[in-house]
């Protein structure tokens, strides 16, 4: 599998396998672990799961509680949309680097906080 493979997994003949568009997102988001809150810069979002860098690693599976701000988009303001999530994916951004591509299913969302993102989605892709 090459690193496009890892994320953005396609089924037969190449096309896309998610149910739900994604769009890049500069916003962030912070979840609560062991230690205590840890902010991180979110990648890309949809009304299904989030992409996000952070310092350490996390095992897959963990359920996390996450809180996520959305930049503000032309004609809307800044959200913040709070819920929980499971690690579906955890790769090392390189080699020797402590940074690593977290991929959250959003297990624990509410109908409008979903809507809320797909707004997000819908005007990033515009």
């Amino acid at each position: 599998m090459d690193s496009h493979e890892k994320h953005a997994p396609r089924g037969q003949g190449g096309r896309e396998r998610r149910a739900h568009p994604r769009a890049n997102c500069a916003g962030s988001i912070t979840i609560q672990l062991d230690d205590g809150a840890h902010r991180a810069r979110l990648r890309d979002v949809s009304r299904a799961g989030i992409c996000f860098f952070l310092d350490r690693p996390l095992v897959e599976m963990t359920l996390l509680a996450v809180r996520i701000d959305l930049p503000a988009q032309p004609a809307s303001v800044p959200v913040r949309i709070d819920g929980r999530g499971v690690v579906v994916r955890c790769l090392p951004l390189a080699r020797g680097v402590e940074h690593y591509e977290i991929a959250l299913f959003l297990n624990e969302l509410g109908d409008d906080q979903r809507e809320c993102l797909d707004e997000y989605v819908a005007a990033a892709s515009a």
